[in-house]
């Protein structure tokens, strides 16, 4: 039963920020059958579309932040990340692991957050970032929604931001993880999931009201 006391939150409160997690260049590079990690059919045209999120946020004056997922050739870092379903992935010394720059309209003096885990908070400079930014809403997009975007929205949430995430612009590794993934981020807070309409029309009206 859904919380009656809950107050309706605007799309976006206060500043918000653009997160674009893992869209990196071997999402366009690599058409072949077996990958790392599982995509969701679709996955190259949703990972495309955020580009149209990026550049309403360029043109509102909101701030756009890239996450990086890299790991150490070594593989020192990967942790317990082998344990299940994912086979290596993202070393630092394959060009699939970089930004997809061209695809993404990625500039060098763009914010970016490089992480060794699923999430965008865990062990890097994200929440000073933010801090300094001022921000109070994270609109996110990118990929896994079942993992890196997942466990982002998490900790955002724990740590009192105000999430979204665009559903039209994220994917999972399958569409059933996507799905109940999207259900979950809508369980923490209600009105988190949000399509790209949604989104510009929200971009347009903080950028108004500034």
């Amino acid at each position: 039963m859904a919380n009656a006391s809950v107050r309706k939150r605007d799309l976006i409160e206060g500043r918000p920020a653009l997160i674009v997690i893992d869209i990196l260049a071997g999402t366009f590079a690599d058409d072949s059958g077996v990958r790392a990690i599982d995509h969701m059919p679709g996955y190259k045209d949703r990972m495309s579309r955020a580009r149209i999120a990026i550049d309403k946020a360029r043109a509102t004056g909101i701030p756009v932040i890239f996450i990086q997922e890299v790991h150490r050739p070594d593989m020192v870092d990967f942790g317990r990340e082998l344990d299940g379903s994912e086979d290596v992935h993202c070393l630092e010394n394959n060009t699939h692991t970089a930004i997809a720059a061209q695809q993404l309209g990625f500039r060098p003096d763009d914010y970016l957050i490089r992480k060794r885990r699923y999430s965008a908070f865990f062990g890097t400079d994200l929440e000073i970032l933010l801090r300094g930014l001022k921000v109070d809403t994270l609109l996110l997009c990118g990929g896994l929604t079942d993992v890196c975007v997942h466990y982002t929205f998490v900790d955002g949430h724990q740590s009192d931001y105000f999430c979204r995430v665009i559903e039209d612009c994220v994917a999972g590794s399958g569409e059933t993880a996507h799905e109940h993934a999207l259900r979950a981020m809508e369980y923490l807070q209600t009105g988190a999931r949000r399509s790209i309409d949604e989104v510009l029309a929200a971009m347009e009206a903080s950028a108004a009201a500034a």
